[in-house]
C-alpha cells in the first residue's frame, strides 16, 4: 500500500494522466463490464429465487452504507495523489461524527454537517503538519491521529453529553442527544414506475428497474452531495492544471518543484481536503444513519475506505465501485441473512471460474488452477447447503472486500512518491 520511506523520491518525471474514465478504463469497456455483471446477477436471481438481490430496498440500503466508505476513500485519494499516505482517515471520520452530533444537537443538522467537515479538516491539518512540515513517518502520524481522535472525542463526550441539559435530552458519555434529520426525497413518478416494473420480475429489465429505483428513492441530500464530490474530484484532479500540479507532487515532487510548483502548499491543500471529506463521511453516519453521535459508530469504515481506494487504483470511478461493492454485500447480510447471502455463492462460483479461464488464457497457470479449485469448492458449498451460517453472514462484506483486493492487486499502480519524505529545495 505504501512505498518504503526514503529521503529521496524516485527520479521519474511526473506525467499527465489522460485516463478516459474515472476508473482508468475506456468508458465502453466499463459499461460492458457493468452490463455483463447485471446479466450474471439476473441469472443468479432467477436460478435461486432470491429476488432481494436487485430489489429497490436492497440497492437503497447499499447506497446508504456505501456513502461514508466512498467519502473516506475519496479522502484518501486526495491525500495520496499528493504523496501523503493517510492512515488517519478513521480518526478524521470519528472527529466528523462528534462534531456533527455535538453542533447538530445544539443548533440544526446543517450546521452540524459543516462542523463535522470542519473537525475533519482539523484532523487533516494535524496529519499535514506532522508529515509535511516535520517529516514524521506517514503511517506513524496516521495511527497517532486515530488514537488522538478517539481519546479526544471520548473525553469531550463525557464532558458535554453526560449531565445537564444534554443528559435530560437523552445524552450519555457514549452518545449525544438525538439530532434533527436532514431532508430525504424521491424523484416524483419515476420511483413508483420503476417499483412497478421491478414487481414483474422480468429478466434483466426488472433487475435494472430495481437498481435504478434504489438510486432515486429516499435519497439523502448528503448522498447527492457525495455524488457531486466524486464527479467534482475527478474533474479537478484530472481535467485542471491545479489537479495536474497536485498529482505531480505525488509522482515526483522534485520535478514539480523545478517547474515552479509550491509542493508544500499543494500537499497541505490536499490533506486538508482529505480531512474534510473524511469528516463529511463521519457526519453522514451521525446525521443520516443514526441521527446521533455514537461512540465507535465509524466501525472501521476509514480503513475500509482506504481499501476501496486501493481497489479503485487511486481513481474516483474504481473507488466508487469498491465502495458500492462493500455497501451492497453489507446491506445484503443486514437485510436478508443467510439465505440470500447463500445465493452469492453461485455468483462467486461463476466469477472465479471466469477468472480461472482468463488466467489460463494469459498462461498464468498457478493462478488459474487456484481460482478453479476455489470455484469448485464454493460450488460444492452451494449445492450441499441451503443457507450460509449466521457467524459467516456477518463477515460477508469483509470477506468480499479481501477477495476483491486479492484479485485486483496485480493491476494496481500507486503514485510513485506516495509516502516518501520531501524537503523543499531537495533537488538543488
Amino acid at each position: 500500500m505504501t512505498a518504503t520511506m526514503t529521503d529521496t523520491p524516485p527520479p521519474a518525471a511526473p506525467k499527465a494522466d489522460t485516463g478516459r474514465s474515472g476508473s482508468g478504463r475506456p468508458l465502453g469497456r466499463t459499461l460492458t463490464i457493468l452490463a455483463v455483471g447485471l446479466a450474471l446477477v439476473a441469472v443468479v436471481r432467477i436460478i435461486t429465487g432470491a429476488d432481494q438481490l436487485t430489489s429497490e430496498g436492497q440497492i437503497s440500503a447499499a447506497l446508504g452504507l456505501a456513502v461514508p466508505i466512498g467519502l473516506a476513500g475519496l479522502a484518501g485519494l486526495w491525500s495520496e495523489r499528493s504523496g501523503v499516505v493517510n492512515i488517519g482517515l478513521e480518526g478524521m471520520m470519528i472527529l466528523g461524527t462528534f462534531g456533527a452530533g455535538w453542533i447538530g444537537w445544539q443548533s440544526n443538522p446543517w450546521l452540524g454537517l459543516l462542523c463535522g467537515i470542519g473537525f475533519g479538516v482539523l484532523g487533516g491539518l494535524v496529519h499535514a503538519v506532522a508529515t509535511i512540515t516535520f517529516g514524521v513517518d506517514h503511517i506513524v502520524s496516521g495511527v497517532a491521529v486515530n488514537l488522538l481522535a478517539l481519546g479526544t472525542t471520548q473525553y469531550l463526550a463525557k464532558l458535554f453529553f453526560s449531565e445537564g441539559k444534554a443528559a435530560d435530552a437523552g445524552g450519555n458519555p457514549k452518545q449525544s442527544p438525538p439530532v434533527d434529520s436532514l431532508p430525504n426525497f424521491d424523484i416524483p413518478g419515476l420511483s413508483d414506475a420503476l417499483h412497478s416494473v421491478e414487481n414483474h420480475h422480468w429478466f434483466v429489465i426488472s433487475d435494472l428497474a430495481g437498481i435504478l429505483g434504489g438510486l432515486v428513492t429516499d435519497l439523502s441530500v448528503v448522498t447527492i452531495l457525495a455524488v457531486l464530490l466524486f464527479v467534482g474530484s475527478w474533474w479537478v484532479l484530472w481535467r485542471t492544471s491545479f489537479g495536474l500540479r497536485l498529482r505531480s507532487c505525488g509522482e515526483n515532487p522534485i520535478a514539480a518543484e523545478s517547474l515552479g510548483v509550491n509542493v508544500y502548499r499543494y500537499k497541505y491543500v490536499a490533506v486538508a481536503v482529505s480531512g474534510g471529506l473524511a469528516g463529511l463521511g463521519g457526519a453522514f453516519l451521525a446525521l443520516v444513519t443514526s441521527h446521533t453521535y455514537l461512540e465507535g459508530q465509524t466501525g472501521g469504515r476509514g480503513y475500509i475506505g482506504l481499501a476501496a481506494m486501493i481497489f479503485g487504483n487511486w481513481r474516483p470511478g474504481g473507488l466508487a465501485m469498491g465502495a458500492g461493492l462493500f455497501g451492497y454485500s453489507d446491506a445484503l447480510q443486514l437485510r436478508n441473512g443467510g439465505e440470500t447471502v447463500h445465493a452469492l455463492l453461485l455468483l462467486l462460483f461463476v466469477l472465479l471460474l471466469a477468472l480461472a479461464g482468463w488466467k489460463l488464457y494469459k498462461k498464468a497457470m498457478w493462478q488459474a488452477a487456484t481460482s478453479a479449485v476455489i470455484s469448485v469448492l464454493i460450488l460444492a458449498w452451494y449445492l450441499t447447503t441451503d443457507e450460509v451460517p449466521s457467524d459467516f453472514v456477518g463477515a460477508t462484506p469483509y470477506v468480499v472486500t479481501l477477495l476483491v483486493l486479492s484479485l485486483s492487486a496485480q493491476r494496481l499502480r500507486m503514485p510513485k512518491a506516495d509516502g516518501m519524505r520531501y524537503r523543499k529545495g531537495q533537488g538543488k
